[in-house]
């Protein structure tokens, strides 16, 4: 099975423990995406969607910005596991359960959408580059990454992440939903957003356990990230 979406509700329990390697490797992405998104935008006091936030990893670092966040994830466990560690921590956040094609929001609701590690997995991208769209105020911000299409990020993601390292689940993705950058890029562009250059994102060193720490790459050929923005 791939674009097995249950990992999420599987490993629930555990997402705040630092017991599972690949939950780990999901925290640790975490600072490498929001140093480049910083450069973007002033958090503080922003609302914020967090579009498909899994345990709250993404949404508890937005929090501490300053940002006025919202979490929505399809995995109900999961969500219940964000909505525990918030509540143990002090943490003002809102987590509903709910899927990118049909976000249960009011037209111009968010300064900005974050959506890591989310696109690759949708039923419906260009549904879902929609509904980013309609929630935005004018002039917000939308904020992602997602993993290019092609034979080296399959081998890279596919084959060694899942395969071999175990950095993820096996059947965690499906190669055939993987994002060419030409083509996100025309679905933003046909939603009316103005899109900025794209970069990469990848593996920059160990921690002391062994795990990848991430940040910015020059390539984005496997993952990228990128912004783009709706008109005024």
């Amino acid at each position: 099975m791939r674009n097995d979406l249950t990992i999420y509700d599987s490993e629930a329990d555990r997402w705040w423990s630092d017991d599972v390697r690949w939950v780990r490797t999901l925290k640790n992405m975490v600072p490498g995406r929001l140093d480049y998104f910083d450069r973007f935008i002033d958090w503080q006091g922003k609302q914020v969607l967090d579009l498909g936030c899994a345990g709250g990893f993404m949404a508890e670092a937005l929090e501490a910005r300053g940002a006025r966040v919202t979490g929505i994830d399809p995995a109900a466990k999961a969500i219940a596991a964000a909505r525990s560690h918030a509540a143990a921590t002090g943490r003002d956040i809102r987590y509903d359960i709910g899927a990118g094609e049909d976000l249960p929001y009011g037209t111009g609701c968010f300064d900005a959408v974050v959506c890591v590690d989310v696109l690759e997995h949708v039923r419906d991208l260009d549904q879902v580059v929609a509904e980013v769209a309609r929630v935005l105020k004018p002039g917000g911000l939308f904020l992602f990454d997602t993993i290019n299409r092609n034979p080296l990020s399959r081998l890279a993601v596919i084959t060694l992440a899942e395969d071999v390292l175990g950095l993820l689940p096996k059947g965690t993705h499906d190669p055939d939903m993987f994002i060419k950058p030409a083509e996100l890029r025309a679905a933003l562009e046909a939603q009316g957003f103005a899109v900025g250059k794209f970069t990469g994102l990848g593996p920059r060193g160990l921690t002391r356990r062994g795990d990848f720490t991430f940040g910015r790459l020059p390539g984005t050929a496997i993952i990228y990230m990128g912004t783009a923005r709706l008109p005024a």
